[in-house]
């Protein structure tokens, strides 16, 4: 599923590593590119910067209404949507107990889980099922699912017990959701990332992605959203590819803390 002459929908698509997406979409040529995010500010801006190949959506993936909004307004403009890039979530880090033995309230864990699990098997199931009436091209193929982990999957740190969780429950239902989808012939993956060099860190102190990048085993720096992008292309360009949890990490294991 080449990007080109392709319709992709990208969540958290307005800045970070789902922009990327978008702007690598569109340099592919792509027939269309939704780019849905909760920040309509960002996400018209760049839509109106990339050009009449782009619909900015403003969508909060944890409303089932805007989502299905959101897929079938994609559906309209562009006539099908061919490749699901998810990359919206959200960061969160909160001991399991404070410094005087008490257990926080329970609405930052809940939150975390509705935005970065929950909402990306929402947006994953409806896109699926516009996709499921896409014409079948080479091997029966409708569609591909791309969704977005992270190494604190497998090595959460101290304080990302929801965020952890969040991104290992992504992990674990990208080989369910890919036998489920194999019916309506869609593929389904999920990349990884370790230290990717997005907004987040925009207001972090002097020469910490610096000392961030000394963490990697090579290259010894942060990742570049770019990078994603390429490998979200090239993912769904690969047809044999199913199923699958890559890393894109530069080999790093993250420490406790």
């Amino acid at each position: 599923m080449r990007f080109a002459d392709s319709v992709v929908l990208v969540t958290g698509g307005a800045s970070g590593l789902g922009e990327a997406v978008a702007r690598r979409a569109v340099a592919a040529g792509a027939k269309g590119v939704a780019i849905v995010d909760a920040n309509s500010e960002k996400a018209f801006a760049l839509a109106g910067e990339l050009g009449d190949s782009t619909l900015a959506i403003p969508t909060d993936v944890t409303d089932p209404v805007q989502v299905t909004r959101a897929i079938d307004e994609s559906v309209a403009r562009f006539g099908r949507i061919d490749t699901l890039v998810g990359c919206a979530g959200i960061p969160y880090a909160q001991r399991t107990i404070d410094r005087e033995g008490h257990a926080p309230a329970m609405d930052w864990w809940r939150k975390v889980i509705e935005v970065n699990l929950i909402g990306m098997f929402d947006v994953a199931s409806k896109t699926a099922a516009a996709m499921s009436h896409n014409e079948a091209g080479a091997d029966g193929e409708r569609g591909v699912i791309i969704m977005t982990a992270s190494v604190a999957a497998f090595e959460g740190q101290v304080g990302q017990t929801a965020y952890s969780a969040s991104k290992g429950g992504i992990v674990g239902m990208t080989l369910p959701l890919a036998r489920d989808l194999a019916a309506v012939g869609v593929r389904v993956l999920t990349i990884a990332p370790g230290l990717i060099d997005t907004p987040i860190y925009d207001l972090a102190p002097p020469g910490l992605k610096e000392a961030l990048g000394e963490t990697t085993v090579f290259p010894k720096r942060l990742g570049r959203a770019a990078e994603f992008a390429q490998l979200a292309e090239a993912l769904a360009e690969n047809a044999y590819m199913n199923g699958e949890v890559v890393r894109m990490d530069a080999a790093i294991r993250m420490a406790p803390k």
